[in-house]
């Protein structure tokens, strides 16, 4: 029995070889260890799929982040709450400017219409705002007086005291009392409506003139003999933009007066609108005669700007 010898193979097919010791070095065996490991945990098989799996992973989580968007957007838990603010900020800023955009377009049509009823009225201005620019927009036009007191010897030089701007609805914009530059000797209260006390703390004249001659650059100036206010200013004023109604054919055919005539704007005022105006012993007011100005140009406005548009060659 000693003598018998064994020789046993493991190799068949009745037994498993990775019971087997692998052959190779090292380095392969580590490999062929892990491979085995992969194989029984059935990873090995995903990895060859893995182009399959891709494919149908990608579609389930576009499902899932779909349905996770739409849950989420209801409850209102995924977005940040400065994004809903933002958004409500920004639909209110919109509605904002809409709102303040129809307001100014409202505001503009209201400016740039003449007062009036007459289409025809309104055709014709239309074609005069092509010529005359200024026409039909009331932020243009001004209606000033000036009230003058006397300086130097007996009050033979007439000096500015006080002076009223109205806009082309009568609304007052300026009006101060303005102390002249040289001695008063004749405050003409019977027609100016000056007193001495009205000069104690009155505008500077350097001062005044600064400020008047800024709210008169660029808009059409209206005034009743308008040169004797230019003339106590210092001042200058272009005569395509000048409108005097002492000098307004026009306004003494209404009044049924000469046209050569050039009446006071106490007398055209009582003519066209029945109304007295520098009345009493108080004297003039530069407020009233501006507004009463403003009145009378207005009167015949479309047919002055034509007169203009007609003198200046269009």
């Amino acid at each position: 029995m000693s003598g018998i010898m064994l020789n046993l193979d493991f190799n068949g097919s009745g037994h498993d070889g990775r019971q087997m010791k692998p052959a190779g070095n090292a380095k392969h065996r580590r490999f062929v260890k892990k491979r085995r490991h992969l194989e029984r945990r059935g990873l090995l098989n995903k990895k060859q799929n893995t182009n399959n799996f891709r494919k149908e992973g990608h579609g389930n989580n576009q499902w899932h982040k779909q349905n996770k968007r739409k849950d989420d957007s209801q409850a209102g838990a995924v977005f940040p709450k400065f994004s809903s603010g933002q958004c409500e900020l920004s639909m209110k800023s919109s509605s904002s400017v809409q709102t303040d955009h129809g307001n100014c377009a409202a505001e503009t049509d209201k400016e740039s219409i003449v007062p009036s009823s007459s289409t025809s009225y309104r055709e014709s201005t239309s074609t005069l705002q092509r010529v005359v620019p200024s026409l039909g927009n009331p932020q243009k036009y001004i209606a000033l007086d000036c009230e003058m007191v006397g300086t130097g010897p007996k009050g033979h030089c007439s000096e500015l005291a006080r002076c009223s701007i109205v806009t082309y609805d009568g609304d007052v914009i300026y009006d101060k009392f303005i102390k002249p530059v040289n001695l008063v000797t004749d405050y003409r209260t019977r027609w100016s409506g000056i007193r001495k006390r009205d000069l104690y703390k009155a505008t500077p004249f350097k001062q005044a003139q600064r400020e008047i001659l800024k709210i008169l650059s660029g808009k059409v100036v209206v005034g009743h003999d308008v040169q004797n206010d230019f003339k106590v200013l210092h001042y200058s004023h272009p005569d395509c933009l000048t409108r005097d109604t002492s000098r307004m054919p026009l306004l003494n055919q209404k009044a049924g007066l000469p046209e050569d005539r050039t009446a006071s704007l106490k007398i055209l005022t009582k003519l066209l609108f029945n109304k007295d105006i520098q009345v009493g012993k108080k004297g003039h007011s530069s407020v009233e005669d501006a507004k009463a100005t403003m009145e009378l140009y207005k009167l015949v406005e479309l047919e002055w700007e034509r007169t203009v548009a007609s003198k200046s060659g269009h």
